[in-house]
């Protein structure tokens, strides 16, 4: 433990107290609102039975914390007295608490509690206590679909169009055109006989329907 965080922790605890006996309500008050609250409220207001009420919860959360620094530091103490210490930590910190107070006291977190009750607190130390020897935990995970296999599909040519979902052959011809003619003007007169000459080409492709284009088919342009 080191002596130096010990006294800075101290002093600490020490200046909040004296903030609260300095900022909070006076013993007296405490007292008679403990006894009689409704004669305080009747004789001051609601509101000072709520100031009382907010100084006395302050004064336990004080209270609770100075204690459980003292369990800390009394755990790591040799003998009956540090087991016992360290039995009533676990009752009265929750363990991000105690791993709170063990660094702000300086105080080795291996010697807090788990030393000493390792099988009250090995759901909140499993983790941190593994190391790299520990076994893997099997974590049944979804495997991995399987890559899909590279089909050695031959490239289109240039000048072919290679059929994608949405397509028609009459798009497929009017952008034919376009590149064709590039700035001319292109009517449905040419699209329509372009359309033709495309469906004569690819015949053997696209069959007796020339409006059912399936995805993946490559078509080649009239000659």
């Amino acid at each position: 433990m080191s002596t130096r965080r010990w006294a800075a922790t101290s002093a600490v605890m020490g200046l909040v107290a004296w903030a609260l006996a300095v900022l909070g309500p006076a013993p007296a008050e405490l007292r008679s609102a403990l006894g009689d609250p409704q004669g305080l409220v009747d004789s001051t207001g609601a509101d000072a039975l709520v100031v009382v009420a907010v100084g006395a919860l302050a004064w336990l959360c004080w209270a609770w914390g100075a204690l459980g620094l003292l369990l800390t530091a009394a755990s790591t103490a040799p003998g009956w007295a540090g087991r016992l210490s360290a039995v009533l930590l676990v009752g009265v910190l929750p363990a991000g608490a105690r791993r709170a107070a063990a660094m702000a006291i300086g105080v080795g977190l291996s010697t807090v509690g788990p030393a000493v009750l390792p099988a009250v607190l090995a759901p909140s130390t499993a983790v941190a206590a593994a190391g790299p020897t520990s076994p893997a935990v099997g974590l049944d995970w979804p495997a991995a679909p399987p890559a899909a296999p590279d089909l050695d599909w031959p490239a289109p040519a240039p000048g072919e169009h290679v059929v994608v979902r949405g397509d028609c052959l009459w798009d497929v011809a009017e952008a034919w055109l376009l590149r064709q003619h590039p700035g001319a003007p292109v009517t449905d007169a040419d699209v329509a006989r372009a359309v033709h000459a495309w469906w004569q080409v690819n015949a053997a492709v696209l069959g007796p329907d020339p409006d059912l284009l399936l995805p993946g088919q490559v078509l080649r342009p009239p000659g």
